[in-house]
C-alpha cells in the first residue's frame, strides 16, 4: 500500500539583515558583527591577541581586517611552536630534567595546543566578520521536532 511521504520539516526563517547573531566559537568580549561599535571591540580584542608592539602601529588600528590577518599568523606561529616543543621536548631536555618535569613539559605544550586552537577559531571568525562575512542564526538539536 502507497504511503505518502510527510511534508518536510520547514526550514528556518533566514535571520533578517539587521541580525546581531555571533557563531559558535566567538569571543566573548567582541560585540557581535553589524551591532553598534563591534569593530572597536573586535580590534581591542585583537590587540590582546597580538604582541604588545602592535599597538604602537597605528595602521594596524585603523585597519581592523589587516590586524585580523597579522593575529592570525601571529596565532598559527604560536601553534607551530607548541608543534615544535612537543616534538623537541625528550631529546632536548632530557639532561637537565627528570622524566616528571619532561611530562609536566609536555602536559603545559598540549594545553597550549588546545587553549590556541580555541583562539585561532575565534579570530578566523573575527576575521572573517571584518571582512563581510555574517553570520545567520540555526535550529540546535534541542529545537529540533522529530
Amino acid at each position: 500500500m502507497f504511503h505518502p511521504r510527510p511534508d518536510p520539516m520547514p526550514l528556518p526563517a533566514a535571520a533578517p539583515a539587521d541580525s546581531t547573531v555571533a557563531p559558535p566559537g566567538w569571543p566573548a568580549g567582541v560585540r557581535p558583527p553589524g551591532t553598534p561599535d563591534w569593530e572597536r571591540t573586535a580590534t581591542n580584542w585583537l590587540l590582546d591577541i597580538c604582541p604588545p608592539e602592535y599597538r604602537t602601529y597605528p595602521g594596524l588600528r585603523r585597519h581592523p581586517a589587516i590586524l585580523a590577518r597579522f593575529a592570525v599568523l601571529h596565532v598559527e606561529a604560536g601553534q607551530a611552536a607548541v608543534q615544535r616543543g612537543l616534538s623537541e621536548v625528550r631529546g632536548l631536555l632530557r639532561d637537565i630534567a627528570t622524566h616528571t618535569e619532561m611530562a609536566a613539559a609536555v602536559d603545559v605544550w598540549q594545553y597550549e595546543g588546545a587553549r590556541l586552537i580555541g583562539i585561532r577559531r575565534s579570530v578566523g571568525l573575527v576575521e572573517e566578520a571584518l571582512r563581510g562575512q555574517r553570520y545567520a542564526a540555526r535550529l540546535g538539536l534541542s529545537d529540533a521536532k522529530y
